[in-house]
C-alpha cells in the first residue's frame, strides 16, 4: 500500500473548503434550504474535507492544533452515515462560521 501525501490532502481540504465558500457567497441559510441542488453540493464538499482530513497523518494534524480534526471527520461520518438526518442549521453554520477560520489555518502552515 502506497503512503498517501499530508500536503495533498490539506490542499485537498483547503481546494473544498474555499470551493463551498465561493457556492455560499452572497446566499443566506434559507437559499440552502430552498435550493436542493446547492444542498447536496455543499453536503459533498464538506464530506470531501473530511473525508481528506481523515487522511492526514496524526503527525501532521499535531502540527495544526488550532484545526479541530476530529469535529471535522465526525461531521464527515456524520453526513455519510446520517444522511437521512441532516440538520441543515449545523451545516450553514459550518460553512458561515467553521469553514473561513479552517482554510485560513490551514494556509498559514504549521
Amino acid at each position: 500500500m502506497t503512503r498517501r501525501d499530508p500536503d495533498l490532502a490539506i490542499r485537498h481540504m483547503v481546494d473544498h473548503a474555499r470551493e463551498a465558500l465561493a457556492m455560499v457567497e452572497g446566499r443566506s441559510r434559507q437559499d440552502l434550504g430552498d435550493d436542493r441542488k446547492l444542498e447536496l453540493a455543499l453536503v459533498r464538499l464538506l464530506e470531501i474535507i473530511g473525508e481528506a482530513a481523515n487522511r492526514v497523518p496524526v503527525e501532521t494534524q499535531e502540527s495544526y492544533p488550532e484545526v479541530p480534526w476530529p469535529e471535522i471527520i465526525s461531521l464527515r461520518n456524520r453526513l455519510i452515515h446520517g444522511y437521512d438526518a441532516v440538520d441543515l442549521d449545523i451545516v450553514w453554520r459550518v460553512l458561515d462560521s467553521d469553514l473561513p477560520t479552517l482554510v485560513e489555518a490551514l494556509e498559514r502552515g504549521p
